[in-house]
């Protein structure tokens, strides 16, 4: 899979293709060299996940009743409260 096909992969498409070559290196019926590529390919899918999960953490927003009203407060903030 070409580094541009990855960055436009939605995020369940490349978790189902992490867990096909989880599943497939789990057997322990590949070729060493096809090992290492998948290795390397599921690396970077693993990568692009967790930027596309922070992408999305980044873009969510917790309304928080206060005594002035509604007020917007990042989805990470939320959490340390």
């Amino acid at each position: 899979m070409a580094a541009n096909e990855q960055e436009s992969i939605s995020f369940e498409a490349a978790m189902e293709r992490l867990e096909s070559i989880v599943s497939k290196l789990e057997s322990g019926d590949v070729p060493l060299e096809t090992a290492i590529e998948l290795f390397q390919e599921g690396m970077k899918l693993s990568q692009l996940c967790g930027s596309k999960l922070e992408q999305v953490e980044r873009k969510i927003e917790v309304l928080i009743e206060t005594e002035n009203g509604l007020h917007k407060k990042p989805f990470a903030q939320a959490n340390e409260d």
